[in-house]
């Protein structure tokens, strides 16, 4: 990998993966809403290194700004959209999730077809060179999860759309291939603080299993083993028992 475009990279698994890259020497585009955390990140590898785009993934210039950033980093190797928000929301605010799937759902939408798109148009992508676009979704997609329908919901799409965007490719003879990263609780801000969570993993360990994921190609990446369990399990409850369970608020 020689260039990266990392979306939401201002804070949590976005952020490492970011800085990860860069130590690494690749050539980095980090796109995201507060622009003074995008600074940080030029600053502290330079910026023939990092390049900056503020982005707002639910407003309609979100793939003119795309379209800037791969013009100064030069066709990525890697697109991971990274951006997403989620929120518990027992009162059911239809603001909290009306923005979730903005943000979580259209905003991916926006930006990976609007990359696919430039994939098909550009000379840079073979059979042999193909555009490595990876999401972020969540372990959290499994089961629709009362205590945050939206937040559940949209990460379970984000996982049905690349699974139809990986048939797409075939269909189409377009030189791409996707990564669904599916993360259990890592300690980002999109954790409630005052709340305790199983198994918590720092973002430096996330991702270090979302690089080797990444290396090795592989459309799905679970981490950790403890995780890819629980998802083995949760899927076997059959929906009438999983409706009436009312334990789960995490």
């Amino acid at each position: 990998m020689k260039r990266a475009i990392i979306i939401g990279a201002t804070s949590g698994i976005g952020r490492e993966v970011a800085r990860a890259l860069a130590k690494r020497g690749v050539v980095v585009g980090v796109a995201g809403r507060r622009a003074e955390r995008l600074v940080e990140l030029q600053a502290e590898f330079g910026e023939e290194r990092v390049h900056i785009a503020e982005m707002d993934v639910t407003r309609d210039d979100a793939t003119e700004r795309l379209d800037a950033l791969i013009s100064k980093v030069g066709a990525p190797d890697l697109l991971l959209y990274a951006s997403g928000i989620g929120k518990q929301n027992p009162e059911l605010d239809p603001a909290i999730e009306l923005n979730t799937v903005a943000t979580n759902s259209v905003g991916m939408v926006r930006l990976v077809v609007h990359f696919l798109g430039y994939v098909k148009r550009s000379s840079e992508y073979d059979a042999k060179h193909k555009a490595h676009v990876a999401v972020i979704s969540s372990v959290a997609g499994t089961k629709g999860m009362g205590s945050a329908p939206a937040y559940s919901a949209t990460k379970s799409m984000q996982s049905t759309y690349l699974s139809a965007l990986a048939q797409y490719v075939r269909m189409y003879d377009v030189p791409a291939q996707f990564s669904d990263i599916r993360p259990g609780f890592v300690a980002t801000e999109i954790l409630n603080p005052e709340k305790r969570y199983p198994m918590l993993m720092t973002p430096a360990a996330a991702t270090r299993h979302i690089l080797r994921g990444l290396k090795r190609r592989r459309r799905v990446i679970i981490f950790d083993w403890r995780f890819k369990l629980i998802v083995l399990l949760w899927r076997l409850i059959p929906r009438c028992l999983w409706e009436r369970l009312t334990i789960v608020k995490n």
